[in-house]
C-alpha cells in the first residue's frame, strides 16, 4: 500500500499548478470575477502560524470560487516602508532596503511551499520606486484637488530619535525606541483633509452589511458625531486682545454645575499669558512633555494653573467662574477650552478635589438622593434621571432629552448655537525619517510650495545615507535635498518629511488591480476588479487602515483612479482570530526573562536539561519567541497538514492554540484520507453494493453542508463534516464505483483546505485534468430528503438499541420492529412488555 509523503506530492502540485498558470488572473467577460485580499503583511522577519492561518483563510475562499466558476483574483505584497526597518538599519549597520528585501525573500520563501492560490505575478512592495513614484503621483493629484493642505500643528515629538512619534509610540510619556521624554511640539504638516468626509463615511457604515458590527461601531465611535452648544463666556476683564472664552460642550444639560473653565495648554489666551508668568511658561512647558492623545492625557496626573482670571457665568450673572490652564484638555478638539462640571465628569472631579474647587450636583438618580463625593455620577444618556440645577426647566428626562432642550433653550436666550461636531481629525501624513515615501514637493524661496513635476517621478530616496547621527538623513543630505525649483529654476529645497505607512497601505488594493501601470491605476482594470469582495485582516486593523481606505478610495475618485463604484473598497470584511501558543521562558542572573522557541524545547526541559517556565498561551510573538516556524512543520507534516489544522481548531474569528498533538493528529487523519483512497482504488470492479444508496445520501448531505459551511466562514464546521464523512465511507461496503465516486468528491471538498493531497488523490482515482480545475460538487436535493429516520428503543428507560424505519411507518408498525430486535428481547426475558410508547421522529420507550 503507498503511504502519504506530503514533501513528494506536494512539491509535484505546486509545479503542475504554476506550468499551468491556473492562478494568473485576467480580465475576462466569460465569468464573474472574484477579488478575494488578505492584509499584506510588515516584512519584519519571517512569518509565523498566525499569519498561515490569515492567507489559508483567503486561499479557501479564492479556491473555492474558482471551483464555482468565477475569474479569481488573489494578490499578495508587503507594506515595506516603515520605522522598524530604520531602526533595524542602525542597529546591524547595514541599510534599510537591505534588511527589508531580504526579509520579503525569505517570507515568499516561507508562504510559497504552503501552495497559496496567489498571482505571484502582481507580488507588490510598497518601498519599491514603481509602487511609491505612483503614490506621489496620487498625492500630487489630491494636493491639486484640495484634498491635502499644510498647517503647523502639535505633535508628539522625541528630542532624542529627532522626530515625530504617533500616539501609540508614546508609552508613559517617552518615546518608544529612545525612552526620552516626549515633547509636544508645534510643526508645520502636511494634513489629509479626511474630516470633511466625517460624515459621509459615517453614513456609509450603514451600507457595509457584510461588515462585523463591531468594527461599524468602532468606526463609528471614531468619527465620533456629536451635537453640542457652543458659546462665549465673557471675560469679566479683557485681557491679551480676548474679551470672552468660547467653548464647544457635548454636555449643555449640565450648565448649571459648571464650576470652572479649563484651557489647554496650546490655547492662544494660555500662550498670550504664558509671555508675561514664567511661572504658567514653567508650567506649560512641563505639560507640552507629555504625549497628544486623549489616553496619554486621561493615564496623566490632572494638573493645573490658576490664571487669576474669571468669567461671567451665562446663567447667574451675580456669580464667575475661575479660568484654569489644565493638561488634560486637547487644544485640536473643539475650541481647546471647556467648562467643568466635577459632579458628572470623572475627569473634572478629580481635578476639583485636587484644588479644592466646587462640585455642584444638577441630576440625581431617580430613586436615590445621594450627591456626589469621589465618584462622578455618569449615567447613560438614554437613562432618565431626576434634575436639580437645569437650565432648560426639566424635571425627569434622560441626558439625551436634557442636551435637546438645552440647546433649543440656550438659541432663544441667545446663549450660544447649537453644533454638529466630529472626533475625527484630519489626518496628518507628515513622518521625520527616511525609510518612506518621499513627499514630491520643493520648497522655493521665490514660489513658495511648489508640487514636482509628474515627469520627474519617483522622487527616489537616496541611496547614500548614513544612520550614525539621529534625526532624519534626508534633512542632511544635500545633493538630494538641495534642487532647483521646478516652477522658476532657482536654488530650492526638498521636502524632507516622508509619508505616514498608512499612506502606503490605504490604496495597495487598487494598485493590485494594474501592479505594473505607468499611472496608479488603469481604469478599465479598476473598474473590472474593484472591489475587493472579500477582505480578512485583523481586528487591530479595524479603525485607521479601514478608515483611511475608506476615505483614499473616495479621494482617488475624485482625482480620476477608481470609479465611483469603488469608493467604498471592501464589499465584506472577515476579522480572523489570532494563533495563541506557550511561552517558554527561563531567567538572566538579574531575574530577567529569557524567552525561548518552542522547538527548543522538549518535555519543558531546554536541551542541557534546564526546567522552563511555561506561561499559558497567548498571542504568538516574535519578541516572546512563542512562534511556531511554518517551514518546521511543513517538513515535518506537509502543507496541508499546517492547513487544515489551522482550519479545524476553532472557529475562525476565534483563536486557535496551535499544539505539537493537534498538528500530529492533523497528520494522521490526512494520511488515513490517502490509505482509503489507495484502497478504494485497489478494489475489485463489481456489481452494485448493499449500501450504494445510503452512502450517496451521506455524500450529498455532506457536498451541502460543506458549501454552507464554506460560504459562511465556518471553515471549522465544513471541516468537522468532513471529518464524519471520511467515517462513514472507511465503514462502506458500498461498490467500488460508489465509493470511487465519494472519494472523489471528498477530495473536491477538501481541496480549498489541503489542496495538494486533493489533487494527488484526483490524479490516483483518474480524474480529468486538475482539480483545482474541477467546479464544485452541487448536492443533489431529492437525496438530502430522509426517506427513513433512526429511532433510539429504551426499556425501561435504558437505550438498548436503535432501528432506522420509514418516515411514515404506521405506529403499530414501528412498535413491532422494535420488538423485535435481539436486544430488546433480551431485555425482556421472554416476557411482554407493559406498555410501548412511540414518540414519531423521536423515541420508542418499552415498559416491562
Amino acid at each position: 500500500m503507498a503511504r502519504y509523503t506530503p514533501a513528494k506530492l506536494e512539491a509535484k502540485w505546486q509545479e503542475a499548478w504554476e506550468k499551468a498558470n491556473v492562478f494568473k488572473a485576467q480580465a475576462s467577460t466569460d465569468k464573474p470575477k472574484y477579488y478575494v485580499l488578505e492584509m499584506f503583511p510588515y516584512p519584519s522577519g519571517r512569518i509565523h502560524m498566525g499569519h498561515v492561518r490569515n492567507y489559508t483563510m483567503g486561499d479557501v475562499i479564492a479556491r473555492y470560487k474558482m471551483s464555482t466558476g468565477h475569474n479569481v483574483l488573489h494578490p499578495m505584497g508587503f507594506d515595506a516602508f516603515g520605522l522598524a526597518a530604520e531602526n533595524a538599519a542602525m542597529e546591524r549597520g547595514i541599510h534599510p532596503a537591505e534588511w527589508t528585501y531580504a526579509n520579503m525573500d525569505d517570507m515568499r520563501a516561507q508562504m510559497k511551499p504552503l501552495g497559496l492560490s496567489i498571482d505571484w505575478s502582481r507580488d507588490l512592495a510598497t518601498c519599491d520606486p514603481q509602487y511609491y513614484g505612483q503614490q506621489q503621483a496620487l498625492f500630487l493629484d489630491m494636493l491639486e484637488a484640495g484634498l491635502i493642505y499644510r498647517k503647523n500643528a502639535v505633535v508628539n515629538w522625541d528630542p532624542v530619535d529627532m522626530t515625530v512619534l504617533a500616539n501609540e509610540q508614546v508609552e508613559n510619556g517617552k518615546g518608544w525606541r529612545s525612552g526620552a521624554d516626549v515633547e509636544r511640539r508645534e510643526l508645520t504638516q502636511w494634513f489629509f483633509r479626511i474630516s470633511d468626509y466625517a460624515e459621509e463615511l459615517l453614513d456609509a457604515l450603514d451600507t457595509l452589511d457584510n461588515w462585523p458590527a463591531k468594527v461599524r461601531l468602532m468606526q463609528e465611535n471614531w468619527i465620533g458625531k456629536s451635537r453640542g452648544l457652543q458659546m462665549t463666556f465673557a471675560l469679566s476683564e479683557a485681557t491679551h486682545g480676548h474679551d470672552g472664552i468660547e467653548v464647544y460642550t457635548t454636555r449643555p444639560d449640565t450648565l448649571a454645575g459648571a464650576s470652572f473653565i479649563a484651557l489647554s495648554t496650546d490655547h492662544p489666551l494660555a500662550k498670550a499669558l504664558e509671555a508675561d508668568d514664567a511661572d504658567l511658561a514653567a508650567f506649560n512647558a512641563e505639560c507640552r512633555k507629555t504625549g497628544t492623545s486623549e489616553a496619554e492625557l486621561e493615564k496623566a496626573e490632572k494638573r493645573g494653573f490658576d490664571t487669576g482670571l474669571t468669567v461671567q457665568h451665562p446663567l447667574y450673572p451675580d456669580q464667575t467662574l475661575p479660568v484654569w490652564v489644565a493638561n488634560f484638555v486637547l487644544m485640536d478638539y473643539g475650541t481647546g477650552a471647556v467648562f467643568a462640571c466635577p459632579a458628572h465628569d470623572q475627569r473634572d472631579l478629580d481635578f476639583a478635589r485636587k484644588y479644592d474647587l466646587p462640585v455642584i450636583d444638577t441630576f440625581v438618580a431617580m430613586d436615590d438622593d445621594t450627591r456626589v463625593e469621589n465618584a462622578a455620577f455618569v449615567p447613560p444618556k438614554t437613562e432618565k434621571v431626576r434634575w436639580i440645577n437645569q437650565p432648560a426647566g426639566v424635571t425627569q428626562a434622560t441626558g439625551q432629552e436634557a442636551i435637546d432642550a438645552t440647546i433649543d433653550w440656550a438659541e432663544a436666550q441667545g446663549l450660544g448655537s447649537g453644533k454638529v461636531q466630529y472626533r475625527l481629525r484630519d489626518w496628518g501624513l507628515s513622518r521625520q525619517r527616511y525609510w518612506g515615501c518621499p513627499i514630491p514637493v520643493v520648497h522655493c524661496d521665490a514660489c513658495g510650495v511648489v508640487p514636482e513635476k509628474k515627469e520627474n517621478l519617483p522622487v527616489r530616496l537616496p541611496d547614500d545615507v548614513t544612520f550614525d547621527i539621529p534625526g532624519n538623513p534626508l534633512d542632511r543630505h544635500p545633493t538630494w535635498r538641495n534642487v532647483p525649483c521646478p516652477s522658476c529654476g532657482a536654488p530650492a529645497r526638498r521636502e524632507t518629511d516622508t509619508m505616514d505607512t498608512f499612506v502606503d497601505s490605504a490604496w495597495y488594493y487598487a494598485r493590485f488591480t494594474a501592479p505594473h501601470a505607468t499611472t496608479p491605476t488603469r481604469a478599465e482594470e479598476a473598474a473590472y476588479w474593484m472591489n475587493v469582495d472579500q477582505y480578512i485582516g485583523g481586528v487591530e486593523h479595524a479603525i485607521l487602515h479601514l478608515l483611511y481606505s475608506r476615505f483614499f478610495a473616495r479621494a482617488m475618485h475624485i482625482t480620476g483612479h477608481l470609479p465611483k463604484t469603488a469608493i467604498e473598497p471592501f464589499d465584506a470584511l472577515f476579522t480572523q482570530g489570532m494563533v495563541t501558543h506557550e511561552i517558554y521562558q527561563t531567567r538572566d542572573p538579574k531575574g530577567r526573562p529569557v524567552y525561548h522557541l518552542p522547538e527548543d524545547v522538549s518535555d519543558g526541559k531546554l536541551a542541557d536539561g534546564t526546567a522552563v517556565e511555561i506561561i499559558p498561551s497567548a498571542k504568538m510573538s516574535k519578541s516572546k519567541k512563542n512562534v511556531v516556524d511554518p517551514v518546521n512543520i511543513i517538513s515535518a507534516f506537509g502543507a496541508d497538514t499546517a492547513r487544515w489544522f489551522v482550519l479545524s481548531d476553532s472557529p475562525p474569528e476565534r483563536d486557535v492554540e496551535w499544539t505539537a498533538s493537534g498538528a500530529e493528529a492533523a497528520y494522521k487523519h490526512l494520511s488515513r484520507v490517502w490509505m482509503l483512497c489507495d484502497r478504494i482504488a485497489a478494489m475489485s470492479d463489481g456489481a452494485a453494493g448493499a449500501g450504494d444508496e445510503e452512502l450517496l445520501r451521506a455524500l450529498h448531505k455532506t457536498i451541502f453542508d460543506v458549501t454552507q459551511g464554506v460560504e459562511s466562514f465556518g471553515f471549522n464546521a465544513a471541516i468537522a463534516k468532513l471529518y464524519a464523512f471520511t467515517n462513514t465511507l472507511a465503514k462502506s461496503k458500498a461498490s467500488k464505483a460508489a465509493q470511487r465516486e465519494a472519494i472523489m468528491t471528498l477530495a473536491q471538498l477538501m481541496a480549498p483546505m489541503t489542496p495538494h493531497l486533493a489533487e494527488d488523490i484526483w490524479a490516483h482515482q483518474g480524474g480529468e485534468g486538475l482539480i483545482v480545475n474541477a467546479p464544485w460538487p452541487v448536492a443533489d436535493e431529492a437525496m438530502l430528503v430522509e426517506d427513513t429516520v433512526t429511532l433510539p428503543v429504551q426499556v425501561n428507560g435504558k437505550r438498548r438499541a436503535e432501528i432506522n424505519v420509514p418516515k411514515d411507518m404506521e405506529k403499530t408498525e414501528v412498535e413491532k420492529t422494535a420488538l423485535a430486535v435481539e436486544a430488546v428481547q433480551k431485555a425482556l426475558e421472554g416476557g411482554s412488555p407493559k406498555k410501548v410508547i412511540v414518540v414519531p421522529g423521536r423515541i420508542v420507550n418499552v415498559v416491562v
